[in-house]
């Protein structure tokens, strides 16, 4: 970090007081109608900002950061990552595209050893989330594997599959098991082969939680994948439609884990000698399964009964500060020279917040893929641990704690810059709750109001932004039948600065296409740097140079 440095903006030194970065969860510019739970909530705050001078729009999603095509929707991840990078970095799905369409990944030692563990008398096995929403996972990087595992002579795989309805429609499990279950069935008559679903369960239920936040969703993946505990069915679609059944308001990412048997017996556990692929690419809900099977005698989670002796890789590696999984098939996008980086270097005092489901994006995600802290003699973090609970239950979520926390320590005078995530846009989007997810916004509305009277005070610059959209498209129609959305969607996002001491020295920019990697030049901008030359440029344009008091 030593050779990083700023030069000082000539035309503006930034004001007297802090400036402070507030990331909108989930919160974009939709269609004005009553799909919005943005536009349906009361907003005074944001209704301000969006009709000020300071304000702009912002892409969120497809190549704007890094994704294959602007099909692809954003997500906290990647907008974290190019929040934080001032640039754009090619992510998860295209780097795993690649490395499929030219086939490196299958010349790669981690391949090759997970293959040889197969044909030595080992399972193969795959868990990961099963859909095609692009976010976490994809299930044609599935199906390529399932293939290429069979070409290469594996007789018996077994997949374990995550139910999403989050990322695609809530209740489409079905339709990506029937494709699957055709995959599989194409394999074993062309290659004579065994190649079958396991186990599964909802993401949000069963192996994806991230951050710690409730590790007893971890323990239900191992138990079902692992040790073949759970509910017991004679197939994946038997699961999901009996689960529907038994209940109207059933959805997927919230559905019971399941295990596959035949005579009464789990058909997938995994054993000693086999192998094991988590082919989800983003890395925050790979973590802690990965822990569970990498982890010694040391860890301390939950009872894991046996933990057995297996070759396990992750498709990418969730965390390079920790090596976690060690072994991997494509590597992540390495993010050097993130523009906190360069505040570190220049000594600038500065925070990070958020409650745990969002902890993980203010400060992993946003340093690069980088766990800890740059330099912890400029930096604090605050975790304010999140509520064990469906969030459409609990709306307002950690918004109030956070807040007030903010509050103080702007207050405080300790820091020149700090950075926020208020989560409640994205994870209460997530349930297609609208009634929920308005009340989420209006709470962020008020918070981030109550920010900007203490920036107000200090005479210090605050920008509003968002990371990709979600509350701002809670359903969509298709000949004339409404049903709920709970994806991200593909809107752009505010992007709003409030300065109050503003008196035209500088106005937005003309910025061809802008996003969120255009965010960081101008946030160095306006706290009085320059930003590094092959930063995306920055949103704000400097029309007369600064006056003297």
């Amino acid at each position: 970090m030593s050779e990083l440095s700023l030069n000082k903006n000539t035309s503006f030194s930034g004001r007297p007081g802090p400036m402070v970065l507030i990331v909108m969860d989930g919160i974009g510019i939709g269609k004005q109608d009553d799909s919005n739970a943005v536009y349906l909530a009361k907003t005074p705050t944001l209704d301000a900002l969006f009709g000020a001078k300071l304000y702009t729009q912002l892409q969120a999603h497809g190549k704007a950061v890094g994704l294959p095509s602007d099909d692809d929707m954003g997500n906290s991840e990647i907008g974290h990552n190019a929040l934080g990078a001032g640039r754009v970095f090619d992510q998860g799905a295209k780097l795993v595209n690649r490395a499929i369409e030219t086939e490196s990944m299958y010349d790669g030692e981690v391949w090759k050893s997970a293959i040889a563990q197969a044909l030595a008398g080992g399972t193969l096995h795959f868990i990961g989330l099963h859909s095609d929403g692009n976010v976490h996972s994809n299930t044609a990087h599935l199906y390529a594997m399932l293939r290429r595992a069979a070409k290469e002579g594996v007789k018996r795989c077994r997949v374990h599959i995550l139910h999403d309805g989050r990322d695609v429609p809530e209740k489409s499990a079905l339709v990506y098991i029937d494709a699957t279950e055709r995959v599989l069935g194409d394999i074993n008559q062309e290659f004579g082969a065994d190649f079958r679903i396991a186990s599964g369960g909802g993401r949000m239920i069963t192996t994806m939680d991230r951050y710690e936040a409730d590790w007893r969703i971890v323990e239900r993946g191992w138990k079902a994948h692992v040790l073949g505990e759970a509910r017991a069915f004679s197939s994946a679609k038997e699961a999901v439609e009996t689960m529907y059944a038994e209940s109207d308001g059933a959805v997927d990412q919230y559905l019971d884990s399941f295990v596959v048997v035949e005579n009464g017996r789990p058909v997938g556990t995994i054993e000693d000698g086999d192998a094991v692929v988590f082919f989800n690419f983003r890395g925050d809900r790979a973590i802690e399964i990965s822990q569970a099977f990498e982890g010694g005698s040391e860890f301390n989670k939950f009872d894991r009964v046996r933990v057995p002796s297996v070759y396990y890789a992750g498709i990418m590696q969730y965390d390079g500060d920790l090596k976690l999984p060690k072994h991997f098939l494509v590597s992540p996008p390495v993010i050097d020279r993130t523009f906190c980086e360069y505040l570190c270097a220049e000594k600038v005092s500065m925070f990070a917040i958020s409650e745990t489901q969002k902890f993980g994006h203010v400060t992993y995600f946003w340093n690069g893929n980088r766990s800890g802290y740059i330099n912890p003699q400029c930096e604090d973090y605050e975790e304010i641990p999140s509520d064990r609970i469906e969030f459409d239950k609990a709306p307002l979520m950690k918004a109030e704690e956070i807040t007030a926390w903010v509050e103080k320590a702007l207050a405080s005078g300790k820091f020149r810059f700090g950075r926020l995530n208020l989560a409640n846009g994205d994870m209460v989007g997530h349930t297609g709750n609208m009634e929920a997810t308005i009340k989420a916004v209006e709470k962020v509305d008020e918070c981030v109001g109550r920010i900007l009277s203490v920036i107000q005070k200090l005479n210090g610059i605050a920008i509003v932004t968002a990371d990709h959209g979600n509350a701002d498209e809670m359903w969509t129609e298709k000949k004339g039948v409404r049903s709920p959305r709970t994806a991200h969607t593909l809107n752009p996002v505010p992007f709003c600065i409030f300065d109050p001491m503003y008196a035209g020295e500088y106005e937005m920019a003309v910025v061809p296409n802008p996003g969120l990697a255009n965010v960081a030049a101008t946030v160095l901008n306006l706290l009085g740097f320059e930003a590094p030359a092959d930063y995306c440029p920055s949103l704000v344009r400097f029309t007369t140079a600064e006056r003297t008091a």
